[in-house]
């Protein structure tokens, strides 16, 4: 019994950390196997007062390979102009240009147009409208209410 402990317990396998070159293959392997496959981890906070339900949270968290998520259809980062220089904030240059000489064109239509109305009025091409069905009729004036105090005497009276 004198004997100190570690030899007393022989060749039982020890419960302290293995050595430090073990463990980070071990935990190189750990990270590759969780990008690899992916890993959910959900959870719910729930505030009550008085079984009143004041505030709840829902964490999804979602680790993963871009690869993986990819695969899974995740991939908002691609189409984020923040994130990504490749992702379009809008029409493509060729759109945004046809879309100028669309306006430009439209702008001097309608400058030739001033001038010739300016020239002589009955020169003016028809209108277009928007849509065959004629415009809705107006309502009608509300009729004018008479004035406080006789609306007051006449109730008085009655």
């Amino acid at each position: 019994m004198t004997e100190p402990l570690a030899n007393r317990l022989g060749s039982l396998p020890s419960r302290s950390a293995p050595p430090y070159g073990q463990s980070s293959a071990n935990l190189a392997d750990i990270l590759e196997r969780v990008l690899d496959k992916g890993i959910v981890i959900a959870g719910d906070i729930q505030i009550n007062l008085l079984d009143i339900e004041l505030l709840t949270i829902k964490l999804r968290l979602l680790i993963a390979s871009v690869d993986k998520a990819k695969e899974m259809g995740i991939d908002w980062w691609e189409h984020d102009p923040s994130l990504s220089s490749r992702a379009s904030s809008g029409p493509s240059l060729e759109e945004e240009n046809e879309l100028l000489r669309e306006q430009i064109e439209e702008n001097r239509r309608l400058r030739e147009q001033i001038s010739a109305l300016r020239a002589d009025p009955a020169a003016l091409p028809p209108t277009e409208t928007l849509d065959d069905e004629p415009a809705a009729p107006r309502r009608p004036p509300r009729p004018k209410r008479s004035e406080p105090g006789t609306r007051a005497a006449t109730r008085g009276e009655a």
